[in-house]
């Protein structure tokens, strides 16, 4: 089980804001996380908050918590692969390995955030050119965390001889993350020990379907792939107080959840986890370990940096994933 922090808009001056994230991380190596991750972003995502929202960078905020826990893997959910050579990317993530003691995880995709890539000055290129690169880049990564010296001349990337030391270990651990059925799902079945499934819940017995799939065709054992799915979830001992959060938020990202009929409340939350330990337990043995996936990442964007917040909800993955 993983906490996934993607929220740094905790209302307080700037000097404040990585206390309150090294507290969170803090609280999940106590509840029993296995991990603590956070997004490669540099604005803030729509869905979550506007882009002006705080946002910090992965790999140091990632190697400032390494000196602040002493358990829990730490990795992103996930990398975007555009922004930043395959080479400094293996050379980044080994370094947060050899910091934390072993603890590192290579979270990686495609990257998807055009406003980012525009405004930034990063490649953007098409769909097919992203995911391209990434074929490339983990050809690249992949040998450079498990010893080997790789060398290619691509289309996107080059590397002769490509050095990576030091290392702790060979086995360093690759995350993909995404929904896509071919081209993420093959990578993932070509490279990762851990494939982070985001999409609508309904959606997962096709994803595992499409996954067994590409498992096959790779000449995979897919009981090798670890599987989890990614949790919105809104948490509270008192499950009015959670559905009112929920509500809340629906107003802070534009939308009138009393203006809405049913049927598009049920669409704007149907990746959302709602309520009580007890109800948002029963929500994610049905629609989400039922049908088969692993484990579960979990945020808590609007109140996990409330202290004791990510304890209770802990407390709760901990019976449920026992």
């Amino acid at each position: 089980m993983g906490y996934q922090i993607p929220n740094f808009s905790y209302g307080g001056p700037a000097a404040d804001l990585f206390p309150t994230v090294i507290a969170q991380a803090r609280e999940a190596e106590a509840a029993g996380f296995d991990a603590v991750l956070v997004m490669d972003h540099f604005y803030q995502l729509p869905g979550l908050g506007s882009p002006d929202e705080p946002m910090l960078e992965a790999y140091t905020a990632l190697g400032a918590l390494a000196t602040a826990t002493e358990r829990v893997q730490l990795s992103t959910l996930v990398t975007g692969n555009t922004y930043r050579q395959p080479t400094l990317l293996a050379k980044a993530v080994t370094t947060l390995d050899v910091v934390s003691g072993g603890r590192a995880v290579l979270g990686i995709g495609a990257g998807w955030f055009e406003l980012e890539h525009h405004q930034l000055g990063f490649e953007f290129g098409t769909f097919t050119e992203r995911f391209q690169r990434l074929d490339e880049a983990l050809q690249i990564i992949a040998p450079m965390l498990h010893g080997d010296r790789p060398t290619l001349d691509g289309t996107w990337y080059r590397t002769e001889n490509a050095i990576n030391e030091p290392r702790l270990r060979d086995d360093l651990p690759i995350l993909l993350g995404g929904g896509g059925e071919r081209k993420t799902f093959g990578l993932a079945a070509r490279f990762a020990d851990h494939l982070n499934i985001i999409c609508d819940p309904a959606d997962l017995p096709r994803k595992l379907e499409a996954l067994d799939q590409r498992c096959a065709e790779a000449g995979r054992d897919r009981s090798t792939l670890e599987t989890s799915a990614l949790v919105f979830a809104m948490v509270d001992e008192d499950g009015d107080a959670a559905r009112a959060m929920q509500r809340d938020y629906l107003r802070k990202l534009g939308t009138d959840p009393d203006a809405m009929s049913a049927e598009d409340f049920g669409a704007a939350t149907a990746r959302h986890f709602v309520g009580t330990p007890d109800d948002v337990a029963a929500d994610l043995q049905r629609r989400v370990l039922n049908p088969g996936v692993d484990g579960v990442i979990l945020n808590l964007v609007p109140n996990g940096h409330q202290p004791g917040v990510v304890t209770l909800v802990g407390d709760m993955l901990r019976k449920l994933l026992r």
